[in-house]
């Protein structure tokens, strides 16, 4: 009977620890997946329940196409900007790269960085998307 009641919290706290994760981030990830993975396993899942609640919680939603869409219409800067670091999802762009606000779309910056198209978080300067 305890067996079945644990389980059914943990599976309760596991369907709402990602819904407050995509929301809040890294550490209400981290902190659902903890306390999901204590229910389940115990000092070792709450472990692993962080881990995995911490990257679910990083995890990045794709801009709307509104925002691509301006990305992809916009004019090439004159002097083209390289810089010698991959450019990669979900890591910041190098500070040297200036960014361009998005109109109607604060949230998102975007820049022209060796011959890519980015779209970033002005805030955390963190790639949300490379178009192609």
């Amino acid at each position: 009977m305890n067996t079945k009641i644990i389980v059914l919290s943990a599976m309760a706290l596991g369907m709402l620890a990602p819904a407050a994760s995509a929301q809040q981030g890294t550490v209400n990830g981290a902190a659902g997946g903890a306390v999901t993975g204590a229910i389940v396993g115990g000092p070792v899942g709450a472990a692993v329940g962080g881990v995995v609640g911490a990257i679910a919680g990083t995890a990045i939603d794709p801009p709307p196409q509104r925002v691509v869409s301006y990305v992809e219409q916009a004019p090439l800067p004159a002097d083209p900007i390289v810089v010698q670091e991959r450019i990669v999802v979900g890591k910041p762009i190098p500070s040297a790269v200036v960014l361009t606000p998005i109109p109607d779309s604060p949230q998102y910056s975007y820049a022209v960085v060796n011959q890519q198209r980015v779209i970033v978080d002005p805030q955390t300067r963190t790639v949300v998307q490379i178009v192609r």
